[in-house]
């Protein structure tokens, strides 16, 4: 499936770790709100499922801790939250507001084998105490481990006129 072009095009600077952080600050609050509404509706059907009596007794014995189900769902949705976004138009409302994106080298759109690699990486770094975001400090171009492995780089736009 070919990739879109990303407008604007241009030749733009990869982006600093300041604003890939900000950009990231706003993104875990939009992410926060997305896995509260599918854990809500996740405990709303299994109390349709259950009954409020026996899923109470469930919750209260502790069988519910550590649902897989629910971490498979609350991680499939985080994944479609950032695949969206970077596959249309290679930005998530946090990258929105601080004018970067992410895209191809040549300006295209990322595909969404690069997203899946882009967001498994990025869980790697994130274990890995952040060590694959600081790696933009010590890199000649900027470019973060899921930047590397994804073949993919995070561009800061030019302001809007």
């Amino acid at each position: 499936m070919p990739t879109h072009q990303l407008r604007p095009q241009g030749d733009f600077p990869v982006a600093g770790l300041p604003r890939r952080l900000a950009a990231m600050f706003y993104d875990f609050l939009l992410c926060v709100a997305l896995l509260l509404v599918i854990a809500s509706l996740y405990r709303l059907a299994l109390s349709g499922f259950y009954g409020s009596e026996q899923l109470k007794q469930l919750s209260d014995s502790g069988a519910l801790d550590g649902d897989p189900l629910l971490s498979t769902l609350l991680l499939l949705s985080l994944f479609g939250f950032f695949a969206k976004f970077w596959t249309h138009n290679g930005q998530t409302l946090g990258m929105q507001v601080w004018g970067i994106r992410v895209q191809n080298a040549d300006g295209s759109a990322i595909d969404l084998w690069q997203a899946l690699l882009r967001f498994l990486i990025a869980i790697i770094s994130w274990l890995c105490c952040g060590l694959g975001f600081w790696w933009i400090l010590w890199d000649k171009k900027k470019l973060s481990w899921h930047d590397r492995y994804s073949e993919s780089l995070i561009v800061q736009l030019p302001k809007k006129q």
